[in-house]
């Protein structure tokens, strides 16, 4: 085995491969560059090589950087995670050349499978159905046009070398097709070095399933179930969860063997992924083959008990597999959720910053990871697990030159229904603050009927959150728990209140017990009377709802059990109450006497500045082309300009018809949030 392992990687993927690597005993050494010079996979490997500036097309994809660190550090094998150089076959080459292992396929694989345009080649003279498209180069926009309207729109224009979500773009018109040919392109280069474009049919309604393949040098190959990535935005999967809620065995079966057959037909080893997409009647087409780990295989991982990261590093050692096709049983449910740094209320812009607090939920171990020894949380529990794959902590700052993901947040359960609810209390109890971020619509996804019943489609978001994501509105039942919950705990903090005043003496009652509570705009007058066990909070109607809790007043966390039920609240003080986060709501809770609550009724609203007439900077980025000028007349829809952050590129546009007063930043400029790039008459 290998004694030394170097992980061509950063942030999160590169913390999981080291703890499998330090669990089999290897050394491990990492890479960073200046942005990652205090990071959590820097601090956590043995060794560490700079390798160059923050952005990656100067450090972390410059094959040259990377392998002088591999001769430095006397590395034997390379593990590339994903992204970055993991499907690059010249660096697979040069590890070759130099006598190092590459922890993933074979270069033939990887320039046969990785490029997506000779991929579908060679599954469609496999037999493989395939979704119509063409699998040329394409020169330029005009012929892009030309090609969208023979194939039908709309039509997926996405990047050859691409891979989690950029450089792609549905078109619905010639329009956006020329708009869109050019965005996947830069994408593209600035992303994977390689501005390939190709285009194919975009399938309506369909379901992205895709199979886990892990296969040896020695012939053996064997297929680990399926995931479901249907939950996706921006061709960008948010959350995924093995098995899929739609398949049937008969049909698990066929996408598993023709995964296979197709890897084997290609002389794939390591592990590897091929997509497929799967519609209502359960037809099932190629998408795609990644030579790679998928950001979402932990999820596999927790109902096979099979370790992919230890597969791939004992299959690059030359070992056979030591598992068969029989070997493999899927057990309970798995659902991850990727936590990125990006506001859903600012239409999932990307957000950078200090993590001024950063506390995941306790990982718990259970199910077939526990049984088989490949991975131990915090505690043992039975039938519920939670892990969290992570590359940050608190206080370390979310760069603007790479991908936003914070976490991946993953729950197993045995039922699918066990598995969502555990998710729920797992966000909950999630804190993260300092930055934006998607927990609030995660939470919400996770209540959304649609998902729970597992009805869902690759245009789930789109379909279910046209507008974007404004927050969630509670159901009476749930605001009246919250209500309950609040109201108790402000008797706990009037409590300390008057013992730290001096208005308690000798543990005398001086707190009242009648109180007015309103949130989400309802208003509750309740009456609170307390025991050893906890409160009961009595409301108008008659109404009783029992509350225990260990919150003491300064925890920003609160883990309750309201009417017999668990309910996690995230706290934060306001004047007169608490800021209530939970199940993806943000509420202000104001918690007074009868006489207060009276009084605050006459108070009147403070509005918000007015800014309809300006366009505000929406993340923190790089202006790289402006469209207009000042003077100019613009439409509903028209491109106003472009911000790149994150690898990703962002079009703002005119939110109506109107004329350019000002333009106060230029091509070049670094912004931050609510700066004011122009303004309208």
């Amino acid at each position: 085995m290998f004694s030394k392992i170097l992980i061509a990687n950063r942030g999160e993927i590169a913390c999981r491969v080291i703890k499998t690597a330090r669990k089999m005993g290897i050394t491990t050494v990492a890479v960073y560059s200046d942005a990652d010079k205090q990071a959590l996979h820097v601090r956590m490997a043995d060794e560490a090589v700079y390798i160059g500036p923050p952005p990656a097309n100067q450090s972390y994809i410059v094959i040259d950087k990377v392998m002088e660190a591999v001769k430095s550090s006397g590395a034997q094998a390379v593990h590339p995670g994903y992204g970055f150089l993991s499907e690059n076959a010249k660096f697979a080459e040069a590890l070759d050349a130099a006598g190092v292992a590459f922890v993933g396929p074979p270069v033939g694989a990887i320039e046969k499978m990785g490029d997506k345009i000779t991929s579908k080649k060679i599954a469609q003279e496999a037999g493989v159905s395939t979704v119509p498209g063409y699998m040329g180069l394409i020169a330029d926009a005009d012929e892009a046009v030309k090609i969208s309207g023979e194939i039908g729109y709309p039509v997926m224009i996405k990047a050859s070398a691409g891979g989690g979500g950029k450089g792609m773009r549905i078109a619905w018109d010639d329009a956006e097709a020329r708009e869109g040919f050019q965005s996947s392109k830069n994408e593209a280069a600035n992303s994977f070095g390689d501005d390939r474009i190709f285009i194919e049919k975009f399938v309506t309604q369909p379901r992205h399933i895709e199979i886990q393949v892990l296969c040896d040098a020695h012939g053996n190959g064997i297929y680990l179930g399926e995931r479901e990535c249907s939950i996706q935005r921006r061709n960008q999967k948010v959350v995924e969860e093995a098995p899929s809620p739609f398949l049937d065995e008969a049909t698990r079966k066929a996408m598993g063997e023709q995964a296979v057959a197709l890897a084997q037909a290609v002389g794939y080893t390591s592990a590897g992924t091929v997509e497929f997409i799967v519609d209502g009647e359960k037809n099932f087409y190629f998408l795609e083959m990644n030579t790679r780990l998928q950001v979402e295989h932990p999820v596999t991982e927790l109902i096979t008990g099979v370790d992919l990261v230890e597969q791939m590093i004992r299959v690059a050692n030359g070992e056979k597999l030591s598992i068969s096709q029989k070997d493999v049983t899927l057990t309970g449910w798995a659902i991850e959720n990727r936590l990125y740094a990006e506001d859903p209320y600012r239409g999932f812009l990307p957000s950078i910053g200090r993590l001024t607090r950063y506390r995941p939920p306790a990982e718990v171990a259970a199910g077939p990871l526990l049984q088989e020894g490949t991975w131990q949380g915090d505690a043992p529990a039975g039938d519920l697990a939670v892990r969290n794959d992570t590359g940050v902590f608190e206080g370390g700052e979310i760069s603007m030159f790479y991908d936003p993901m914070i976490a991946k947040l993953c729950t197993w359960a045995r039922t699918r229904a066990g598995a969502i609810e555990q998710m729920r209390v797992a966000l909950d109890s999630f804190e993260v603050e300092g930055i934006g971020h998607n927990l609030p619509f995660l939470s919400a996804v996770m209540d959304h009927p649609r998902f729970v019943s597992g009805e869902i489609t690759t245009a789930f978001i789109a379909e279910e959150y046209p507008e974007g994501f404004t927050g969630v509105t509670l159901p009476d039942a749930e605001l009246a728990r919250i209500a309950a919950a609040t109201a108790a705990m402000h008797r706990v903090a009037e409590i300390r209140r008057a013992r730290v005043s001096g208005r308690m003496d000798n543990h005398e009652r001086k707190v009242g017990s009648d109180w007015n509570v309103s949130l989400g705009g309802h208003s509750y007058d309740v009456v609170t009377s307390a025991d050893t066990g906890g409160a009961t909070v009595r409301f108008e109607d008659g109404k009783e709802l029992r509350v225990s809790g260990a919150w003491t007043p300064g925890d920003q966390l609160a883990e309750m059990t309201v009417d017999g039920r668990a309910l996690v609240l995230k706290v934060g003080k306001i004047s007169g109450g608490f800021r209530i986060r939970t199940r993806g709501a943000d509420l202000k809770v104001h918690v007074r006497t009868p006489r207060q609550a009276e009084l605050a009724r006459k108070m009147p609203e403070k509005l918000p500045p007015d800014t309809s007439k300006m366009l505000l900077c929406p993340m923190p980025g790089l202006i790289v082309k402006l469209n207009v000028a000042a003077g100019d007349e613009v439409q509903e829809g028209q491109a106003l300009c472009t911000i790149e952050a994150m690898k990703m590129e962002n079009i703002l546009r005119a939110e109506r018809k109107g004329v350019v007063s000002k333009v106060n930043a230029g091509e070049g400029d670094s912004l931050a949030v609510d700066d004011v790039i122009m303004e309208f008459e």
